[in-house]
C-alpha cells in the first residue's frame, strides 16, 4: 500500500498551508526560500489540488476517482468533490474530535476501533451518510488513549451537520456538509479548471 511519508510542516511550508487543519499545533519557524517566485496559472491549480489531497490523506488514483463521482453528481463539480472528501470516514472521526490529527483517526479506524450503525468500518475512505451512528467501540472506549485525545480535542469547534456526544464517544450525521460548513483554505474551482484541461 502506498504511504506519504513526507514530513508534515515541510509539507505544509511548501503549500502556505497551516498545519491547524491537520490538527497539528507546532508552527514552522523556517522561511520558505521561493516566497518571492511568481507561480503560474498551472501551478496555481496544481498547488490547489495538492492541498486538498494532503489535508484529506488522499493519493493521487482515489483523489481522481473522487473528482470523477463528484462529475457526475447533480451540482457543481468542485463543491461536490469537498462535500465527498468531507464525507470520508477519518475525516468524520477527526472533525468529532475522537482524535488528535487526521493521520491518527485514519490508524484508529484502520485498527478497526470506530463502528458505523453498530457494524465495525475499518476503511478510512468510507462514505457516511445521513443518519449514521459513528462511536468508538466499547472495548476501546476505556483505554488510555481516548481519554488523553478527549483532554486535547475537547475545545474544538464540531462542525454544525455533526452531532456529538463527546462522554460516549459517540456521534451522528445530521446532515451532509454543504461548502459553506466546510472550513478548508481550498480553491476547488482551480482544481476543477486543471481536471479540464
Amino acid at each position: 500500500m502506498a504511504v506519504d511519508r513526507v514530513p508534515v510542516l515541510k509539507r505544509c511550508r511548501s503549500l502556505g498551508l497551516d498545519p491547524i487543519y491537520l490538527g497539528i499545533d507546532k508552527k514552522s519557524t523556517r522561511e520558505l526560500k521561493r516566497a518571492n517566485r511568481k507561480i503560474s496559472e498551472y501551478g496555481m491549480q496544481l498547488r490547489e489540488k495538492q492541498k486538498a489531497k494532503f489535508i484529506y490523506g488522499v493519493l493521487e488514483k482515489p483523489f481522481r476517482n473522487y473528482y470523477a463521482k463528484a462529475e457526475k453528481m447533480e451540482g457543481q463539480a468542485g463543491e461536490n468533490l469537498m462535500i465527498l472528501l468531507e464525507r470520508r470516514l477519518d475525516n468524520v472521526v477527526f472533525r468529532m474530535g475522537f482524535g488528535r490529527t487526521r493521520r491518527e483517526t485514519r490508524q484508529i479506524v484502520g485498527h478497526r476501533h470506530i463502528l458505523v450503525n453498530g457494524k465495525c468500518v475499518n476503511i478510512p475512505s468510507y462514505l457516511v451518510k445521513a443518519g449514521d451512528v459513528v462511536e468508538v467501540m466499547e472495548k476501546a472506549k476505556s483505554s488510555q488513549r481516548y481519554k488523553d485525545v478527549l483532554e486535547v480535542t475537547s475545545g474544538r469547534m464540531v462542525p454544525a451537520w455533526l452531532d456529538v456526544d463527546q462522554e460516549n464517544l459517540r456521534g451522528t450525521v445530521k446532515e451532509l456538509p454543504t461548502r459553506e460548513e466546510i472550513d478548508v483554505p481550498v480553491n476547488e474551482m482551480l482544481i476543477v479548471e486543471l481536471y479540464s484541461k
